[in-house]
């Protein structure tokens, strides 16, 4: 076993070994199982959330034992180096991996649990929902703050932001953080990066109108090529679908 704590959580090393041991069989389930396994634990007068990360295909399990960052190091680095920014995320507390001799196995990433409002998901699915346009807005402005830091988010998907109200505004927390490209970003990386949240124009229209207002882009480049980007995106996506269907229903 391989792991590291962050040193504001390292006097609970005892009971978060314990935590992960016991994983199996305790904790409560949370969130979405399709992929990874999402469960609550309460750790003295706080709740902390752990994934745990799908063991991969053997291929992967040589390539993230001797190659590559684990996608729960790799979650644990980019909230450390989000928080450092100054940038939502719920806090990192530490990750654990599990090798096999030439073989990776098991991960797991442990953070802080934010109770939160809503995600983006809920702005998608209700175009009435309160202060829609409000949050929307502010939600614009958090990706262009991430954009100026140099930050491509590659799952900017609608359940990774969860939202919670405050009281001069809305704070948002990105999840699923394990994909990231730290770089210089020109105005198509920029641009392209929204075009998995939403499939309604309006939204585009609203997200482009704030983004042209804050960078001093040009808007109309701004909402033609969110819109193209997010058309050309749906387009994928429905066809991988399909053909995901198709390969089912055949085998």
């Amino acid at each position: 076993m391989k792991s590291v704590i962050h040193h504001n959580f390292q006097k609970y090393n005892k009971e978060l070994n314990e935590i992960i041991d016991s994983f199996d069989l305790e904790g409560r389930v949370y969130g979405n199982q399709d992929r990874n396994q999402l469960k609550l634990f309460e750790l003295e007068d706080f709740t902390i959330n752990i994934k745990s990360f799908k063991t991969p295909n053997f291929f992967n399990q040589v390539v993230y034992r001797l190659f590559r960052k684990s996608k729960a190091k790799r979650s644990y680095e980019h909230g450390l180096k989000l928080s450092e920014l100054g940038i939502g995320t719920p806090s990192p507390i530490a990750f654990y991996e599990f090798p096999k001799k030439l073989l990776f196995k098991s991960s797991f990433y442990i953070s802080l649990h934010i109770k939160y409002d809503l995600t983006f998901r809920e702005l998608t699915h209700d175009l009435n929902y309160p202060d829609h346009e409000t949050i929307l807005r502010a939600f614009t402005r958090y990706t262009y703050k991430l954009h100026e830091n140099n930050i491509l988010f590659l799952d900017h998907s609608p359940g990774n932001t969860l939202i919670k109200k405050i009281e001069d505004g809305y704070a948002f927390y990105l999840v699923d953080l394990n994909r990231m490209v730290f770089k210089p970003l020109n105005f198509k990386d920029r641009i392209e990066n929204f075009r998995r949240l939403t499939v309604h124009r309006s939204m585009i229209e609203t997200m482009s109108d704030e983004y042209a207002r804050i960078s001093g882009f040009d808007y109309n480049q701004i909402v033609d090529m969110m819109w193209s980007s997010t058309e050309e995106f749906q387009k994928k996506f429905h066809r991988k679908r399909r053909l995901k269907k198709r390969l089912k229903l055949e085998s």
